[in-house]
């Protein structure tokens, strides 16, 4: 998550819920791109660092459990720096400028200079920091899947490039025999089912075998999967996407709720200025006057009752807006009451990282270090495909 500001409720509703599932579910890792926030805001970058800190209790105050995650910031992992660099050699010019929301970027961004070598860049540093930790999977809605097929595509060409390794397929088999009896049978089983069949299943069957073998190393794991699939080593791993399980949080205005469009509600937003944002929001036209029945379906407020009212809440609204039996500002309470009773744990937990920010430190530096010991691990594979492991 880029850091350019204050998470709001569309943040939490739109990705933060769906990865505090995900986390107890699967090894996590969730990164601050600091990097890629200078990638448009290269010209102020003196908001960043108190940016950075925000999200990071932001994410804790959602729900994000340091104890089941790793929570770290990009910059603090130089390796990023160094894979974005190498993928960048063979990366076509081509790809990134056929990147959909390179030109929307530019197109929307007008205020911006964003003729730049890092603003063009940025889906090579965005595919290092998922090929970096070998992630298989990439949690998204599904406006980003073409970013995650940008990765693979690089991740691909770069196998091909660098994945010819002297002697891999006698190291394979080497590989294959650590499986042990009937795991090695298995492979090989699997292995030819997929290349003289075309068993799209025994691929998928032979990757969970590779994934739940606790005897390999990781280089001999990457020949395997390589292996099965022709005659390279696959170094960096192609991910797929999780496509998120996401809900649309509606804004202020009936829009969807995002900070261009000033229609936020903070994730720890001060209870009086959420109280004064919803009893100020704009509501159906027609209702110039309490008397004057309405139409919730034109009204912002219902959008939000869609988000946070339950069925009896929702019935009543209906009923008393289109006979004018309630008032709007009556109408407005459930939502206010429902989204300060959300947000009261979230300031519960926000409350002793602000109170004692050595804590959240303490967090970022145990995370950063469990990242990069992963990247380094990828790096020393990446320079030895390269050509770069000098002695």
């Amino acid at each position: 998550m880029r850091p350019t500001g204050a998470l709001h409720l569309g943040h939490y509703h739109g990705v933060l819920k769906n990865w505090s599932r995900l986390q107890s579910e699967y090894p996590c890792l969730f990164c601050v791109v600091d990097w890629h926030a200078l990638t448009t805001h290269y010209e102020t970058p003196g908001m960043i660092e108190q940016h950075v800190w925000d999200v990071l209790i932001d994410w804790l105050a959602a729900g994000i459990d340091p104890a089941q995650a790793t929570l770290f910031i990009q910059s603090r992992v130089p390796e990023h720096a160094e894979l974005t660099l190498l993928l960048g050699m063979g990366t076509p010019l081509g790809w990134l400028e056929r990147v959909p929301t390179y030109r929307e970027q530019i197109e929307k961004l007008k205020e911006k200079d964003l003729a730049t070598y890092g603003f063009l860049g940025y889906p090579v540093l965005m595919a290092a920091d998922i090929l970096l930790y070998r992630a298989s999977l990439v949690p998204v809605g599904a406006d980003q899947i073409p970013h995650v097929e940008m990765t693979r595509e690089i991740a691909r060409r770069f196998n091909y490039l660098y994945g010819r390794e002297v002697g891999f397929e006698e190291k394979a088999l080497a590989a294959a025999k650590k499986l042990g009896g009937r795991r090695t049978k298995r492979y090989h089983e699997l292995r030819n089912a997929y290349q003289q069949e075309g068993q799209s299943e025994a691929l998928e069957q032979a990757h969970a075998l590779l994934q739940e073998s606790q005897s390999l190393s990781m280089s001999d794991r990457e020949r395997l999967f390589g292996y099965l699939e022709g005659a390279c080593k696959l170094i960096l791993v192609e991910p797929q996407v999780q496509l998120a399980k996401t809900s649309r949080m509606p804004g202020l205005d009936g829009q969807k709720m995002s900070k261009s469009y000033g229609n936020t509600i903070g994730l720890r937003e001060d209870k009086h200025s959420i109280e004064k944002k919803v009893r100020t929001m704009p509501t159906d036209p027609a209702r110039v006057r309490r008397t004057d029945p309405g139409d919730p379906d034109k009204c912002p407020v219902w959008q939000l009752h869609l988000a946070y009212s339950d069925e009896t809440t929702q019935n009543w609204v209906q009923k008393g807006c289109r006979s004018a039996g309630i008032g709007c500002l009556e109408c407005k309470q459930p939502v206010i009451d429902a989204i300060l009773h959300e947000q009261q744990p979230m300031l519960e937990r926000a409350q002793k990282y602000i109170d004692d920010p050595s804590l959240l430190r303490a967090i970022v530096a145990d995370g950063c270090d469990k990242a990069r010991k992963i990247a380094q691990e990828t790096m020393r594979d990446v320079r030895e495909a390269m050509g770069l492991s000098y002695s």
